[in-house]
Order: structure tokens, then C-alpha cells, then sequence
């Protein structure tokens, strides 16, 4: 066994030295290891990127409150349930994106979002891009599809940013030009074009309206862009159901027609009211869209309208169906609303140049139903000079769900109030809001009851009944699901959407909701809703509701100030006209009585307690021309100060956390090496 000796300095006792300290690395190992450091953070940085970009080539993190940029459920529904597959053909011109550089990231915006399409369908979706140069065979491809080529310089050189979609039948389907100010639309276009591709057959929809939706004949004799052109919801309609047009004098619907839309219905004969009840009766899906002041009709009256008698054309009801089914449409009234009033330009004798009108207005937040899949993921609805509806007292087993609300700042007012004089500056002078919301459009469901409970009336003078006429009908027998409006300008384009003319293209670009609203109402009445979550999306318009609510509360108490001083005024001016006719008269009895010199005549005609009485009206304008500077300075104080906070948060709140954070690490950090030297 053998025997091992420690070293000397290691025995127990011994009084020698240890191992001399190892001595510190010189600056320049030190420099050399962080640049080292810093090679291996740059390769594991590159390295996680491209394993990244392999491993997980569509993994992203939307941040936005909407959730932008996620697919949505309806298109994700929509690509999972293809059967057959859709060729999408991107047209590209790279010269284009290199030339104006908002189009090339507009271009990979578009790129990844359709190899979005192509992963979530499960390779039913196949994608080809296309560069088409000039003159070459990728470019009549393009033209031969009907894509829109851009003149990009003097030289006549097209370049082309469109989509051309086919299916396994050759059906065909494109995106002329991607516009970037349709940026937030993007998926809607894109899952309505694979939609058209993969649903042949369309749900028949049948129109009766008074309005002029599928464009004026009359117009078009009008030199101006557009004049006479079809309305933009109609031109969205037929993208999504086979549209018929439906006789104002039809005794009977068809029963291809699965919905209809039934818009400012005026005077219908009664055979045509029956018709409509009966195809309700019969399981038939109804919206209908009636209107106290339909703001698309002023200036259309009837030929023989007296001048200035009120223009019947703006008024619409169909009280006889809607009160036996339960619903009550006043069309004598309408809603003035000051959340979301429109502003529009004022009287130019005003003072303010622009001022709210309250019968125009957005509904937003709490004004859309979340209830409801049509609505609930709607940002602006816009209506203009709507009416209330009210569920019916004493109509059993009818269901009133509302879907458009007024917000509590809103009164009810007759409506001569926006059909004779509609001034904009009165109404908001005379607006008192008494904390009720009003209904503006609604859902109803229930059993309905027949509105002719004795079968059908007599065909109107002339007319025969048709031979094929259904049998009478008293009941629905099963639920029936309707969709009232008491307003009709959400069809009208001016309150939604701007229409544009792009190179000879019509571009319409949505600043409401209304088109999105109306087409999922309609799907929803047809039996589907694959595309509602997506038409839902984008709008991304932030507004400064506080500003808004604080000019408008500001502006409204100005204009009231206004109208009462100009009252005062009024008074002053007929009180001194009452003077100055008294003056002849007291001058004559003066001169009769050949009492004193003329000076002495004008004082006896405006006695004291008279020269006091204007003396106190013209102070009193004094003090509320006072009155209304204030208003109008605390108005501009009060915006301007929240206008200053809101810059302060948006440029140094940042900076501010960011300072805060690392003041924080670099107290952490050096209470770490403290508590570790120590």
C-alpha cells in the first residue's frame, strides 16, 4: 500500500505560502473577448432568424385593438370548406414599386397576405406571380384578364398591380388595380373574390324601391362623372346574390326570390301590400326601409307639387304591415342625435362657418348592437333625418331586438323641423336632449299574423287577379325573421362612401359601415354568414370622441346664447321702430301746441324712462356679446389645452418609460454587484 505525501504548503502547519494570484486579463484579451462575444450574438442572431423564417414562415403577433392583420374567422371558414380549387395570379410590375416605393410595401403587404390564403386552405388556394414587362407574354396575360394598366411616366410604359382568380369551371375573377387607400380592405376583396369563385349558385334577391338605386335614367343626360350610375350598395348586392327587380304594382312575389328588400315604399296599392304579406306569411325574408325625410329624395317632387307645399317623395311608411306584425314607424318625427353630428357648412352670415348637424349623424360603440352577428363588429353606421321604431302594445309572440340605437343626448322633433327649414345652426339652437335612446332599425322574429285577415282585396282598377295567386295564409305557422329600418339613406352613397375615378376605374372607398351593414343583414335574412366577419373589418379611423363631445357641448351652448341674443335683438329693434312712429305724432302735438325750439320737441318725443329702456338693452347686448366670447374662448382654451396634453403624451411618454426603464435596470443592477461583493 503505498503511501502519498502532501506538498508542503498543503500539510497542516505549514507556514509557506499558496499558489502566487492568478494575474488579470490585459485590456487587450478583454477587447478581443468582447468582440468575440459580439460575432457570437451577430451569427446566433442570424441563425434564430433564418430558423425562424423556416420553421415558422407565418408566425406574427397583431397587436392592434381589431386585430387587423389575423384572418378572420369567415375567411378561415370560408378557405377550410373549399372543394374544388381557386388559382390566384398576382400581376406585379417590380418597376412600379421601385419608382413609387408606397406601392412596393403595398406589394409585400398584398404577397403575404394571399400565401396567408394559400397556408390556411390546406392547398385549395395556389398562388403564381407575375412580373409583366412590356411586350411580353406575362403582360397579355394581364390585359387578357381585363387587369387596369397605369401609365407610369411620358413615355407610355403600363405597369400592373392586379389579381386575376379561375376555378376548375374557367370562371373568372380579378382585382383590376390594388389601390393603397383600400389597404384596410384588403381581405375583404380578397375572400369575396375566392367567395364568387367557389359559390356559383347566389341566394335571388328581390328589390322594390321609389329610389333611384340602379341609377337615374334622367341623369344621365347630365355632364357630369357618374351622373346616373347605379348605386355603390347595388353594385356590392349583385357580387353576392342574383338581384331581380320587383314591380312597385307586383299582386304577387315569386317564389325564386328568397329575400326581399323593400326600400321607401310610397303609396303601394293594397294587392302589393298583400303580396308582401304573403310572401312574408309564406317564410319569405324581408328588410324593409321606410323613412320620415329621405334626404335622397330632396328635390325630386312629384310634377304638379305645388312649390310650397311639402315634397311627398321624402315620406314613406307601410303602417299597415309593420303594426299588424308589430311595430310601430312614426313618420312625423325624426331623431336629432349630438354624438356623432355631421358637420357641415353653416349659414355664411354666421359666425361659425361650419356647425353640427344633429340629424345627420355616425353611431358608434354602444349605438351598434354586439348582440348581433351582423353588427357586432361594425365601427359607423351613418343615418341622416331617421326615425324611431317602437314595438307595438298588444302584438303577442313578436320578438323587437334593436340593432341601431341613438345615444342619450338625442330628442325626438317633428320633422317639418328638417324638411321645410332644415338650418342647421336653429336645430342646434333649439336641440334639448332628454336621456332616451331611440331604435332606428331593428330585428323582429315571432309568428306573424296576416295584416288582411279576410284573405286578399280587390286587384286595383283594370287589373285582374293573377290565376296562379297562393292560397290565403293567416299566420307564418313558424317564426318569421324581419329587418326594419325607419330610415333609408343608409343606401344613399353621399352618407358612406366616396366614389373615385381611377384611370376610367370607379374605386369606391367606405368611410362608414353602412354598405357592410346592409350586405351581412341581407346574408344573415339569405342563410349565410361566412363573409360577415370579414366585410366587419377595418376600420381603424381612431376619432377624439372627448374633443368632439367638448366642441359640440361648446358649440350648442354658443348657438343657444346666439339664438337668445338674437331675440334681444329682435325686441330691441321693434321696440325702437314703435318708437319712431310715436315720434311724428308727438312732434305734431308738440308743434300744435307751440311749445318750445326743435331740440326742445326731440327730447319731449324720447323721454327719460325711454332712453333708459334702450340704455339696458344695449347693455344687455353688450353683456351677452361678452358672453358669447367667453363661450367661444373657453371652447378654444379647453380643445387646445387637451390638444397640448395628447402631444405630450404622444412624443415624451415614450421616451419617458423608456428612461424610466433603464434608470430602473441600472438601480437593480448595481444594488446586484453590491449584494454580491458583499
Amino acid at each position: 500500500m503505498s503511501e502519498t505525501t502532501l506538498p508542503a504548503s498543503s500539510q497542516p502547519g505549514s507556514s509557506q505560502p499558496g499558489p502566487a494570484p492568478r494575474p488579470a486579463p490585459r485590456r487587450g484579451s478583454r477587447l478581443l473577448y468582447g468582440a468575440l462575444g459580439i460575432a457570437f450574438a451577430a451569427v446566433a442572431a442570424v441563425g434564430v432568424n433564418m430558423l425562424a423564417d423556416r420553421l415558422l414562415p407565418r408566425a406574427r403577433l397583431d397587436l392592434t385593438e381589431q386585430r387587423l392583420y389575423t384572418l378572420s374567422d369567415g375567411t378561415r371558414q370560408l378557405l377550410a370548406g373549399l372543394r374544388d380549387p381557386v388559382t390566384l395570379r398576382l400581376f406585379y410590375s417590380r418597376r412600379l414599386g421601385t419608382t413609387v416605393p408606397a406601392y412596393g410595401a403595398y406589394a409585400d403587404r398584398v404577397r403575404d397576405m394571399l400565401r396567408e390564403y394559400v397556408a390556411a386552405s390546406g392547398g385549395k388556394v395556389r398562388l403564381e406571380e407575375f412580373d409583366p414587362e412590356p411586350f411580353s407574354e406575362a403582360e397579355d396575360r394581364a390585359v387578357g384578364y381585363g387587369l387596369q394598366g397605369v401609365p407610369l411616366d411620358q413615355t407610355g410604359e403600363q405597369v400592373y398591380f392586379g389579381l386575376a382568380g379561375t376555378n376548375l369551371l374557367d370562371a373568372e375573377r380579378i382585382v383590376a388595380f390594388f389601390q393603397p387607400d383600400r389597404e384596410r380592405f384588403l381581405e375583404y376583396d380578397l375572400t369575396r373574390l375566392v367567395w364568387e369563385l367557389s359559390n356559383p349558385a347566389r341566394p335571388v334577391l328581390g328589390v322594390m324601391t321609389t329610389l333611384q338605386l340602379n341609377g337615374d335614367p334622367r341623369a344621365m343626360m347630365l355632364r357630369q362623372p357618374g351622373a346616373g350610375q347605379p348605386a355603390v350598395i347595388m353594385t356590392q348586392l349583385r357580387q353576392f346574390f342574383t338581384v331581380k327587380d320587383v314591380p312597385l304594382d307586383a299582386q304577387r312575389i315569386d317564389d325564386e326570390v328568397q329575400v326581399l328588400l323593400l326600400a321607401h315604399p310610397r303609396d303601394l296599392p293594397d294587392a302589393t301590400q298583400y303580396a308582401i304579406d304573403q310572401f312574408v306569411m309564406r317564410g319569405g325574408k324581408l328588410m324593409v326601409l321606410v323613412d320620415p325625410q329621405a334626404e335622397s329624395q330632396v328635390g325630386r317632387a312629384p310634377p304638379g307639387t305645388p312649390p310650397s307645399a311639402p315634397n311627398p317623395a321624402t315620406t314613406s311608411s307601410l303602417d299597415r304591415l309593420l303594426h299588424a306584425w308589430g311595430v310601430d314607424a312614426p313618420s312625423d318625427k325624426v331623431v336629432l342625435d349630438a354624438r356623432g353630428a355631421w358637420r357641415v357648412r353653416a349659414n355664411p352670415n354666421d359666425r361659425l362657418q361650419v356647425v353640427d348637424y344633429l340629424a345627420w349623424f355616425d353611431m358608434q360603440g354602444d349605438s351598434l348592437s354586439h348582440d348581433d352577428v351582423a353588427t357586432a363588429q361594425l365601427s359607423r353606421v351613418t343615418v341622416a333625418s331617421a326615425g324611431e321604431l317602437r314595438p307595438r302594445a298588444g302584438v303577442a309572440g313578436v320578438t323587437f331586438t334593436p340593432l341601431l340605437t341613438s345615444s342619450d343626448r338625442s330628442q325626438l322633433v317633428d320633422v317639418a323641423q328638417v324638411r321645410d327649414d332644415p338650418n342647421p345652426a336653429r336645430v342646434l339652437a333649439e336641440f334639448r336632449p332628454d336621456g332616451h335612446r331611440r331604435v332606428i332599425a331593428a330585428r323582429v322574429r315571432g309568428v306573424l299574423h296576416s295584416a288582411f285577415p279576410d284573405g286578399p282585396p280587390a286587384p286595383p282598377e283594370g287589373q285582374q287577379r293573377p290565376a296562379d295567386l297562393p292560397a290565403h295564409r293567416a299566420d307564418s305557422g313558424t317564426p318569421a325573421n324581419l329587418v326594419v329600418f325607419n330610415d333609408t339613406d343608409v343606401l344613399e352613397d353621399r352618407f358612406w362612401v366616396r366614389v373615385q375615378d381611377f384611370f376610367g376605374q370607379q374605386v369606391a372607398t367606405p368611410f362608414s359601415d353602412n354598405g357592410s351593414l346592409v350586405a351581412n343583414l341581407l346574408d344573415t335574412l339569405a342563410g349565410g354568414d361566412a363573409l360577415i366577419s370579414l366585410r366587419s373589418r377595418g376600420e381603424a379611423a381612431r376619432p377624439f370622441t372627448l374633443v368632439d363631445e367638448m366642441r359640440g357641448e361648446a358649440e350648442a351652448r354658443y348657438r343657444q346664447t346666439e339664438r337668445a341674443l338674437t331675440q334681444r335683438l329682435q325686441q330691441t329693434e321693434r321696440r325702437l321702430r314703435e318708437l319712431r312712429q310715436g315720434m311724428p305724432q308727438a312732434q305734431g302735438q308738440a308743434q300744435g301746441q307751440g311749445q318750445g325750439q326743435p331740440g326742445e320737441r326731440a327730447q319731449a318725443v324720447i323721454t327719460p324712462e325711454q332712453r333708459a329702456e334702450i340704455d339696458r338693452a344695449r347693455d344687455e347686448i353688450l353683456r351677452t356679446r361678452q358672453e358669447l366670447r367667453g363661450v367661444q374662448r373657453d371652447l378654444r382654451q379647453d380643445i387646445e389645452r387637451l390638444e397640448s396634453t395628447l402631444r405630450l403624451l404622444n412624443v415624451a411618454l415614450v421616451p419617458a418609460l423608456v428612461a424610466c426603464f433603464a434608470v430602473g435596470l441600472a438601480v437593480w443592477r448595481s444594488r446586484r454587484r453590491a449584494a454580491a461583493r458583499g
